[in-house]
């Protein structure tokens, strides 16, 4: 069954009745859900979920049954009760929920989504955000605006709505007699070229680039052969003379893309809104991620209210944006004064003169201070894996570049790099080395501005904030590159340096789009330059904006500073209800979730002795929620990094004193081992030598494979040796519960 969800979120779906160009198909449309439940429950068992279902689908109708009894609800009249057969067909329901006909609602339902080959599904949320953008369309509106969390996909979302307008042959002219002709329009080119990478679907000759070697091949003149267009704002109000955009016709496009919209394009008094308005006939639509919020209010004033929004907690809570923790990190110089011990390198600066985070690597420079920073986050890591660090400017970028790889433990000498706007083609490619999930060099990318919006890299693990954050719109943004899910990766941390967690407490975290406001007239500044959100400059290039070229105050720390330096970290983790809780309360849930599994001290004693039922035990905890990466955060939590998972858990839910895992092996070296012969013996005390190092999942069943074959150079001459594996696993075994008995 195409387009479908789970079993328990399949419902009721119908073919529409006009047929798609080619002869494929039609696609389904899901009208209704049904959740089913077994003949000895009552139907109404299952109404909750039916109607919560219902509510993702965006399917008008919901059912509940236990296959004798029937349960209806109407979403959308909120009518129900119980309903006596016959159950309604798929043509009844599809009537009932479009009672009014629509012949492009008919076209855009017959035309199939694109998922190459069936290699991958929309999920819900998008489906629904396609079908509202469709819909509004189908009734004649030209304004569009979808509001959803970076990381859902809202590429793939303006991709699957140009295919249908463009097989279903939608056009300004209200009658299918031609393709439309589809612009997208970014502000950044690795924005452009994702997305025009992200059609590759449509045919080669249907789409093109309006940049600047495309407009000097064809002497001076854009593109106008195509069905799909993809420029950004700044080549497009460029040119000689005149910008351009003006050697289109204003009706030239049927249907335009502007992606990450809140960025400026719909702002009142920008150039950019000007363009827009130029091509005043085209259809709109305009991507987002962030709910309106003063510094974003022209956007939603221009485009209206969002036909559909989907949030950040949603994501998370839904499991399709990966959840994250926050580490603060607070230390003895996230402030400093100047007090005439220390070396005066470069600038001018007076004896008392004090200065705090938004001054660093802006007005000061403190080498010492970024080394010890560096030195923090990456002695925390683990350095294979990906990471973005956000600095203050370029040139902040590239002193944390050298300063990362001067303390790297890799010997490649590529495996951090700066990508800024300085960087050009070179960092553009870095960048694109660092996307390709396939590669793991570079590691680490330093930047400034230029990665905080629209960069798809999917496995990045950790995002480091060494510059003050000072609007919640950067912030998402920045947060937004973690939250792309990716296989094994549970989580990501974001090392907080400046305290943008503070951003967490503000009720414009996630909330609630506001009204919209009425459209005002655009205005143009006295001068003619752009005005920012509260009067600021316009950004310049696309790295945003950098101080004006100024001498630095650049000061060396005397010795005795620089030893004093020292950190406190706490951590915040991601609630799976989408808000953040501290770590006594994550300490609180850990311990609710683990009574509901351990009954009592000896349980988790002897399952945790059994290495069998050891990994089960911590299967069930993943499948809560706590994945190994959280399960090493809560030893430090309870400062026990050293010890035993088992003596954690012990400690979170009796109190018993955490014993180190050091302890824990002298007690097996003290007692002997001395029911086992020589060579079994060796081989145990090198097993316990590695859980000492490195903890208890070197006591794995699975791991017995490879201390075996490090030792006698395979399993099989191993237990030739040892004495046949069934002795090998019963010595393991015995050994796991000397080790754990006190």
């Amino acid at each position: 069954m195409r387009n479908a969800l789970p079993a328990s979120l399949q419902g009721c779906l119908r073919n529409s009745s006009a047929q798609p160009e080619g002869g494929a198909q039609p696609p389904l449309t899901k009208l209704a859900v049904m959740e089913a439940k077994r003949a000895g429950v009552s139907h109404r068992n299952g109404v909750g979920q039916a109607k919560d279902y219902a509510t993702r689908l965006g399917s008008r109708f919901a059912y509940a049954s236990n296959g004798l009894n029937w349960y209806q609800i109407d979403m959308v009249s909120g009518a129900e009760g119980d309903l006596d057969l016959h159950f309604p067909t798929p043509d009844e329901l599809w009537d009932r929920t479009f009672a009014d006909h629509n012949i492009w609602r008919e076209r855009f339902g017959a035309v199939d989504f694109e998922t190459d080959g069936g290699k991958w599904e929309l999920r819900y949320y998008q489906h629904k955000a396609i079908n509202a953008a469709l819909e509004t369309l189908a009734k004649g509106d030209r304004r569009i605006l979808l509001t959803l969390a970076t990381g859902t996909g809202k590429t793939s979302i303006a991709f699957q709505i140009a295919w249908k307008l463009f097989q279903a042959k939608w056009n300004l002219t209200g009658e299918p007699i031609r393709r439309p002709r589809i612009l997208f329009l970014a502000d950044r080119n690795i924005l452009a070229d994702q997305a025009y990478n992200a059609f590759s679907a449509f045919p080669n000759d249907a789409v093109t680039r309006i940049d600047p070697d495309t407009i000097r091949k064809n002497r001076g003149k854009p593109p106008k052969n195509a069905s799909l267009f993809f420029t950004i704002f700044q080549t497009f109000m460029t040119g000689e003379g005149e910008p351009v955009y003006t050697q289109y016709p204003s009706d030239f496009f049927d249907f335009i893309v502007i992606d990450e919209c809140h960025r400026g394009g719909a702002k009142d008094e920008s150039e950019w809104r000007r363009l827009l308005e130029y091509f005043e006939p085209a259809a709109q639509l305009g991507l987002t991620a962030t709910p309106k919020r003063k510094h974003n209010a022209d956007t939603y004033a221009y485009f209206g209210e969002p036909v559909y929004t989907y949030a950040l907690r949603d994501g998370i809570e839904y499991g399709f944006l990966t959840p994250f923790k926050v580490r603060q990190m607070a230390s003895t110089i996230d402030e400093y004064v100047y007090d005439g011990s220390d070396d005066l390198i470069a600038g001018a600066v007076e004896e008392g003169e004090a200065f705090t985070e938004g001054d660093f690597n802006t007005r000061i420079i403190i080498p010492e201070r970024e080394l010890s920073r560096v030195k923090e986050f990456m002695s925390q890591i683990d350095q294979r894996q990906k990471t973005l660090v956000f600095c203050a400017t370029q040139e902040h970028a590239a002193l944390v570049r050298d300063l990362i790889n001067q303390v790297k433990d890799s010997k490649n000498p590529n495996y951090c790099h700066r990508v800024t706007a300085d960087d050009g083609a070179i960092g553009e490619k870095h960048l694109r080395d660092f996307q390709d999930n396939d590669k793991t060099i570079p590691t680490i990318l330093t930047t400034s501005q230029k990665l905080s919006t629209g960069v798809d890299a999917r496995n990045v693990r950790h995002i480091v904030l060494m510059r003050p954050i000072r609007s919640m719109i950067e912030f998402k943004q920045i947060i937004g590159r973690g939250t792309r899910t990716y296989e094994g990766k549970d989580f990501f941390t974001i090392w907080d340096f400046v305290k943008a967690h503070e951003n967490f407490n503000d009720p414009e975290w996630d909330g609630e789009p506001l009204e919209p406001e009425p459209p005002r007239e655009p205005r143009t500044p006295p001068g003619g330059e752009e005005l920012g959100p509260e009067g600021d400059q316009p950004e310049t290039g696309e790295d945003g904006p950098e101080e004006p070229p100024r001498e630095k105050i650049v000061v060396k720390l005397s010795d005795g500073k620089i030893r004093k330096i020292k950190y406190i970290a706490s951590t915040t983790y991601w609630s799976p209800k989408g808000k953040p809780i501290s770590a006594a309360e994550f300490l609180e849930r850990l311990f609710g979730d683990l009574s509901g599994i351990v009954a009592d001290e000896d349980q988790l004693r002897a399952v945790w002795s059994d290495p069998d039922t050891r990994e089960h035990f911590l299967q069930q905890l993943a499948d809560r929620g706590y994945e190994p990466d959280r399960l090493d955060d809560i030893r430090r939590l309870v400062d026990a990094a050293d010890s035993d998972l088992f003596d954690v858990l012990s400690y979170v839910l009796f109190t018993n004193e955490p014993k180190t895992r050091h302890e824990r092996a002298d007690g097996v070296r003290a007692a002997g081992l001395s029911d086992t012969d020589e060579g079994l013996k060796e081989l145990l005390l090198a097993i316990l030598a590695a859980y000492e190092a490195r903890g208890e999942s070197e006591l794995a069943t699975k791991k017995l494979g490879t201390f075996l074959t490090a030792r006698y150079g395979s399993v099989s001459e191993g237990k030739s040796k040892l004495g046949g594996l069934a002795a090998i696993k019963k010595a393991f075994q015995n050994m796991q519960k000397t080790l754990y008995s006190g």
